[in-house]
């Protein structure tokens, strides 16, 4: 395993690579977390470990504002995880070893995945959002972020968030809504035409499992593996979540 920093725009973005056993040349699998997240939460350790087992390195980030990367949480949005996410994704293709490029994230990273794969088609020969929050744009336009109200027409300065991150309070910039709020997750949806694995729970309590179904509909090359009784971070069945990531990456 190799730990260093990514840099964009002066920010430092904490990263983690790890290689297969025995591979000079590979394909590439980046790893996006969610939101209040971290790269070394269970989910995410997971599917480090399944993509390597089959012969796949992973680059997993810390996103701006989370984790050991430099940023308030207080003050990201999703264009600052976007501008990240393409930093990440030019320092992957500046990699000699990768053969392919695959991206993957959970929750607010797997809103990012979608957003990056459409603004980048050609770069990824697939495409993997885990239970992809990509609802925050939609309901940050009606008023809502995480289940918290507000006037979507006179946004606050700062929403408090229930629970804590990182042992501090959860609040929001209100620059998170007004970001949110411009965002169409449709638009790049319709512009990435290859494959698609979509997971997600039928207990999520975090993103309704609607969400997923509708994106399998929307894009042209999906595959929705729907997990039964699990909930938002796979607290259940975590190894059939690995396990659909293993077959439909070895199918490639």
């Amino acid at each position: 395993m190799k730990e260093f920093y990514i840099m964009n725009d002066g920010m430092r973005l904490h990263a983690k690579l790890d290689m297969p056993e025995g591979r000079e040349k590979c394909p590439l699998v980046i790893i996006f977390h969610g939101f209040t997240g971290y790269m070394e939460e269970r989910h995410i350790i997971a599917v480090q470990e399944a993509v390597n087992e089959i012969g796949f390195a992973s680059l997993r980030i810390d996103n701006y504002g989370h984790g050991e990367s430099d940023g308030e949480f207080r003050d990201h949005t999703l264009y600052k995880w976007v501008t990240c996410g393409l930093a990440v994704i030019d320092y992957a293709r500046s990699l000699d070893f990768v053969t392919d490029l695959y991206i993957t994230g959970h929750s607010q990273g797997g809103l990012l995945t979608m957003l990056l794969a459409g603004m980048r088609p050609d770069d990824f020969k697939a495409v993997l959002p885990l239970s992809p929050a990509w609802m925050i744009p939609e309901k940050a336009r009606e008023g809502e972020v995480l289940g918290v109200s507000f006037d979507p027409r006179h946004i606050p300065e700062e929403i408090n968030m229930p629970g804590e991150i990182i042992n501090e309070p959860r609040s929001l910039g209100g620059n998170y809504i007004r970001v949110a709020q411009t965002i169409h997750v449709e638009d790049e949806i319709e512009r990435y035409t290859g494959p698609v694995l979509i997971v997600h729970g039928d207990a999520d309590e975090a993103v309704p499992v609607e969400y997923a179904y509708k994106a399998d509909e929307l894009y042209k090359d999906s595959r929705l593996v729907i997990i039964p009784g699990d909930t938002h971070c796979y607290d259940h069945h975590l190894e059939m979540v690995t396990d659909a990531i293993k077959e439909f990456l070895k199918n490639m």
